[in-house]
């Protein structure tokens, strides 16, 4: 039995760029995760069966992205009578924007690579990933990126590691409703990754965001009383608003704030590595 941590991610900026022939969307953008982790337990089985022991509301076993990549994977082996039961420790809030499907994919992709003892590489893992879902090939590169085409083009970039507060309404927003919107914004020109990151973080902005504030009146209620007390956007497609902060303390002092809103929060630093790679 071994453990293995699923980090959620931030979009610091998200800029859409074009709308392809295919229906996906051209993206810039930069991802950077948080030390904010699912953990996922795994048993390897001498079977052919692979088991999800922790049960999900509303996602059947074989729709949920952690038993698709655990068979998808298993599909690239030669071998016989390997199986896996599966639990997981869930904290990252769901339909929140933060990756945590896709973190939870990668991470069973990542890690039974490693005890199926199939020795894929990490390009031969991505490639598997991006029949998955397009934020898994970020969680397997493992390294906060400038990305582009529809969010799988990765270029390494360190950056400043800041405290975020990240707050959520106890909603759940449909990613393809989103991209799927009339009013979406996919025009905005493309700018070279110099240009986008020398930016001041008050500058970066989300396409998502109009469409998710009209949708969603709470989500926008929440950037704009949060955006009082410091920077604040929304990541992804949302319902997630983080806000960035100055240091812990700052964050936990706005954390504070919230107590008069329904909403849930969580304190955590942004990391160019993710913890998934941590031994």
């Amino acid at each position: 039995m071994k453990q293995w941590l699923s980090p959620a991610k931030l979009n610091l900026f998200l800029y859409i760029t074009g709308r392809r022939a295919d229906n996906y969307h051209n993206l810039q953008t930069l991802f950077q995760f948080v030390d904010y982790c699912d953990i996922l337990t795994f048993t390897v089985r001498q079977d052919d069966n692979i088991k999800l022991l922790t049960p999900f509301a509303n996602i059947p076993d074989d729709k949920n992205l952690i038993t698709i990549a655990a068979e998808r994977l298993k599909s690239y082996a030669n071998k016989k009578n390997i199986g896996v039961d599966i639990t997981i420790n869930k904290k990252i809030p769901m339909g929140g924007g933060l990756g945590g499907a896709s973190s939870n994919a990668a991470t069973v992709l990542v890690a039974l690579n490693q005890l199926w003892q199939l020795n894929l590489s990490t390009d031969e893992l991505i490639e598997i990933g991006q029949t998955i879902g397009a934020d898994v090939p970020i969680f397997i590169y493992g390294h906060a990126a400038f990305a582009e085409g529809i969010g799988d083009q990765f270029q390494s970039i360190d950056i400043p590691e800041h405290w975020y507060l990240v707050a959520y309404p106890n909603i759940e927003i449909s990613t393809a409703k989103v991209f799927n919107d009339p009013k979406l914004c996919r025009d905005t020109p493309k700018l070279s990754m110099q240009e986008l990151i020398t930016l001041p973080f008050d500058q970066f902005k989300n396409d998502c965001e109009n469409v998710v504030r009209e949708r969603y009146p709470e989500v926008g209620k929440l950037i704009t009383y949060l955006s009082q007390f410091a920077p604040s956007r929304l990541t992804g497609t949302g319902a997630c608003v983080f806000t960035q902060c100055e240091s812990e303390q700052q964050a936990l002092d706005i954390q504070g704030k919230l107590k008069t809103l329904s909403v849930n929060s969580f304190v955590a630093k942004s990391l160019n590595n993710s913890p998934l790679y941590k031994k």
